[in-house]
């Protein structure tokens, strides 16, 4: 990261943008202008859910309403339209096959799509009330769901292995500590994944059955307190990226564990932060009052 840090800011004047969740998704210049280029108003409820596809040129968007939708970014034309069967909280593309997805919500099952037919190809049901977050592992034959289900022995169901292609559980007992885990990443280059926890901690866990979390390092210094904070790692893997409740976004370093920078920019709860994909001293964040900001 550099010394110098540069801060532009987006904000959307609309009610809805703010963290209520609006009705569509809008797509911005972060780079030059910070300009809104498109707004696309697909929902008639709030939108929870939205991924960009792997080509990057489509964005599939899910909401409480029900509706799932797939969008061509270019005309505005909808390639993918149906409806689930739950309000849809989570989303994420297959790793190679660009044209499934898995989506879960309120609801005690997720569902895996087909766009080329628009059908539902998998189902995957476990005990529980909503499903937080997903995140495909390597090659895709297995993937992680997290979930609300926190109890007193919190050793069942908070995190869950999945076979992908069978539907069946691999694993159940990931996560051995009384707290939800909002969200999920993927280490770009090492077999482990982390996980944000409700316990004010980033938790790593090794990507390879049995899952086991390492009890050596933990990320700690910055504040979930019941929002759905996310976390994301940087492209060279180097550098781990968490928002914070009280409106920080602080980055670690993946080895040590050690904070190497905190950036404050938010008022209220920092939701969302991410790397650029290209260029890799720009990121982005987000907040509950509803607005974007771009550091380089």
């Amino acid at each position: 990261m550099h010394e110098e840090v540069k801060l532009q800011t987006y904000t959307q004047e609309a009610p809805e943008a703010r963290q209520t969740y609006g009705r569509g998704a809008q797509v911005w210049n972060a780079v030059d202008s910070g300009s809104c280029l498109q707004t696309y108003s697909l929902h008639s409820e709030a939108v929870r859910a939205a991924r960009w596809s792997p080509c990057g040129r489509r964005i599939l968007s899910g909401g409480f309403d029900f509706a799932l939708h797939l969008t061509d970014l270019e005309t505005g034309t909808q390639l993918f339209s149906s409806r689930s069967d739950f309000r849809i909280t989570a989303l994420r593309f297959h790793p190679r096959d660009h044209s499934v997805f898995v989506c879960g919500g309120f609801s005690s099952e997720m569902k895996a799509w087909d766009i080329r037919t628009s059908k539902v190809v998998r189902s995957y049901k476990a005990t529980i009330q909503q499903t937080l977050d997903i995140l495909f592992l390597r090659e895709g034959s297995e993937f992680l769901s997290s979930t609300d289900a926190s109890s007193r022995d919190s050793a069942d169901r908070t995190i869950i292995a999945w076979d992908f292609q069978s539907s069946a559980k691999i694993s159940n007992q990931i996560f051995h500590e009384r707290y939800t885990c909002p969200s999920l990443t993927l280490h770009p280059r090492e077999p482990v994944f982390l996980a944000q926890t409700n316990g004010n901690y980033l938790a790593l866990f090794s990507a390879v059955w049995p899952y086991r979390m390492s009890r050596r390092r933990r990320y700690e210094g910055h504040k979930v307190e019941g929002y759905s904070v996310g976390c994301e790692c940087s492209p060279d893997g180097d550098l781990l990226l968490t928002g914070s409740a009280d409106g920080r976004t602080l980055v670690y370093s993946f080895r040590t564990a050690s904070r190497a920078r905190t950036l404050h920019g938010h008022t209220q709860a920092c939701v969302g932060a991410t790397f650029h994909p290209v260029l890799p001293s720009m990121l982005a964040t987000c907040s509950w009052e509803g607005d974007v900001k771009i550091w380089h």
